[in-house]
């Protein structure tokens, strides 16, 4: 098959590291621009590891030699560009704030990525028990970088910290296991925790909506894993902007294998097995449960070996598309197994990434929440925790709360000394008859509606070829709401605000006319009709009668009693399935109301699940999808965090 030439994926490398999708428009460069240059050297080296293999670095260090100063890190998969030590990037660091009051700021390629040497796997195993110089891992390769830096780079003051964003973030969780003395403070932001539920899976469901970003963490890199300074991706090129239309034709998951097989000389077989195919895409179709491979690669299992020497903060968005697990479960982990360390989160009203960019306006897809809230971060939250932990006291006593959290529905920042806050108290809701959201179980029945195989549930009214969805997470979900296989309940206009402060427990019990099906779950704030539009909103829409999307998730059926062994629903019997809502921090205020959508396809964020049981749904036949009706009972219940 034809494939698109190979592109220069900057573009998407920094669509991932700092989550801008939108359209800039170029402008003439500003005096700012050249700070870096003016007031930093730069040098690049290559360090050697215990293993021999050298790690390409980038070392930005300020001209002023009057004092010493402490060094902060980002490990990275996309590239430490640009290269050559008279190329500067315009902006260095975690935020503007920490560049200009002076740090020395380092860029590291990870092991078997752009111009280090090795090879590269994907989200890399954590190995506990290091016996030989050969036993290496993101750990130790960050550990023997820090090692380096304090012994090498003039004006350090001893004290490192790192950060990243996205795929970076999963190395700044790791940076902290076995950590090196002289790291202390370290910001995993969107990190990614397991693949298996963050980014390309979400509970066990394929999120078809990565598909284009498959190659980006698979393919082999030229020349038996020489170093190379230019990209080596090729991305799917569909020949379409209609997403929906396009997964909808193209039919079951294995018609997707074409995109990913290598059909010219200039990409050598760099797999002992042979294998020719892009490496993720192959673990993925043939590693379609939770299995020792992806339990092996998660870091949320490994957090009870965080150093006490290091401060951590977490940092998400409430409205991250991609990466909400991640982050979650990194905080509440190191939360629950190193009692004594200090560790804060910070989660705000941001889609992937959005706390790193300098906008006055912060608005997720058409939803406005406020102005300067990532500056705010920034300046205030960010800055502050770096220079206490590398330039201050580097105690307890930072000045920061246990959790920085952004209400979404009041709009207004709220700090609490733990998470869940105290006061949080369990508040259970159960989908009765004629559309109602209700406090008391009344009489069991079933509410039954068809998923139509041909005609799945859109995630989005507006569904483009996008390199990964985000404004799904804040959008108006009027549209499925009048579908007849989206269930709906609500609650009554509310006569006082209701703070939802923590986790969400849907309590489902279902049934359907085959052997599989996937559930899915949103938490909807109705807005009143004399709701104000916000200039970002889209021309064909109002806030009025806004379906705001809370939260929302999906868990695959097959996996409702273990991820690693999946088994069938018997047809037409009543069974139980529970669903984990991500945390949420958000009021329902007075005059609003509370609604729940039930569905079974959310399509193309998932794949399509066949509705009929088969061992792997990669490896599914067209004949396999059928329409089936599902049927969820009146004594389902939703299990709400609620702060009196």
């Amino acid at each position: 098959m034809k494939r698109i030439p190979r592109l220069v994926m900057l573009m998407f490398v920094v669509a991932l590291a700092i989550s801008s999708c939108k359209k800039t428009v170029k402008k003439e460069a500003k005096p700012e621009d050249s700070y870096v240059a003016d007031n930093y050297n730069k040098q690049e080296v290559d360090i050697e590891m215990r293993d021999g293999v050298k790690l390409h670095t980038t070392i930005y260090s300020p001209k002023d030699t009057s004092k010493e100063y402490p060094i902060l890190m980002q490990r990275t998969p996309y590239s430490s560009r640009p290269y050559g030590e008279g190329n500067f990037r315009r902006q260095i660091g975690p935020n503007v704030h920490l560049m200009k009051e002076g740090n020395i700021i380092v860029y590291q390629d990870v092991r078997g990525r752009w111009l280090s040497e090795g090879h590269y796997e994907n989200m890399r195993a954590y190995i506990p028990n290091k016996t030989s110089d050969g036993d290496v891992d993101e750990s130790s390769d960050t550990y023997d970088t820090v090692e380096w830096l304090v012994n090498n780079v003039e004006n350090n003051n001893g004290r490192v910290g790192v950060w990243g964003i996205s795929y970076p973030g999963f190395y700044a969780t790791y940076a902290t296991v076995d950590a090196h003395p002289a790291l202390k403070a370290a910001s995993p932001q969107a990190c990614i925790g397991d693949f298996f539920f963050d980014d390309f899976h979400h509970n066990g469901a394929y999120l078809l909506s990565y598909f284009r970003a498959t190659s980006l963490f698979g393919t082999p890199r030229p020349d038996n894993d020489q170093p190379i300074d230019t990209a080596w991706y090729t991305l799917p090129n569909i020949q379409t902007e209609d997403q929906y239309q396009f997964f909808l034709d193209v039919g079951p998951l294995k018609n997707l294998n074409s995109f990913f097989e290598y059909e010219t000389a200039d990409t050598p077989t760099m797999r002992p097995d042979g294998l020719t195919d892009d490496y993720f895409w192959n673990e993925l179709k043939e590693h379609p449960n939770y299995d020792e491979l992806w339990q092996s690669r998660g870091i949320i299992q490994h957090l009870k070996n965080v150093k006490t020497n290091v401060a951590t903060m977490i940092v998400g968005g409430w409205f991250d598309a991609e990466d909400l697990y991640g982050p979650l479960e990194t905080y509440k982990n190191i939360e629950r197994y190193n009692e004594g360390n200090y560790n804060t989160m910070v989660f705000g009203p941001w889609d992937h990434g959005g706390w790193a960019r300098n906008v006055d306006r912060n608005v997720v897809g058409n939803y406005y929440f406020g102005d300067s809230i990532s500056k705010f971060y920034q300046k205030n939250i960010e800055t502050k925790f770096f220079n206490h932990f590398l330039k201050g006291d580097g105690d307890e006593n930072s000045g920061l709360p246990e959790a920085y959290v952004f209400d979404s529905g009041s709009k207004k920042w709220k700090t609490y000394d733990q998470w869940p806050p105290n006061g949080v108290e369990k508040q259970t809701m159960f989908l009765s008859e004629d559309q109602k959201l209700t406090s008391e179980q009344e009489t069991v029945s079933g509410i039954r509606f068809v998923s139509d195989i041909k005609k799945p549930v859109p995630y989005s009214e507006d569904i483009k070829s996008v390199f990964t969805p985000r404004k799904y997470m804040t959008d108006d979900q009027r549209f499925a709401a009048r579908r007849s296989d989206v269930l709906v309940f609500e609650t009554e206009v509310l006569e006082e605000d209701l703070t939802l402060a923590g986790d969400i427990l849907a309590n489902l019990k279902v049934a359907t006319t085959g052997t599989a099906a996937d559930w899915i779950v949103k938490v909807i704030d109705v807005h009143p009709s004399n709701t104000k539009t916000n200039e970002e909103m889209q021309d064909h829409l109002k806030m009025s009668n806004y379906h705001l999307m809370v939260r929302s998730e999906v868990l695959r059926g097959r996996f409702r009693n273990s991820f690693s062994k999946p088994e069938p629903f018997t047809p037409n019997q009543k069974t139980g399935v529970t669903i984990k809502l991500q945390d949420v921090c958000h009021t329902i205020k007075k005059g609003h109301k509370l609604q729940i959508q039930v569905q079974s396809t959310w399509f193309p964020l998932i794949d399509l699940n066949p509705q009929t049981y088969v061992d792997n749904i990669f490896k599914a036949d067209e004949d396999d999808f059928k329409t089936q009706t599902h049927t969820v009972f009146t004594d389902s219940s939703i299990e709400f965090s609620v702060l009196k």
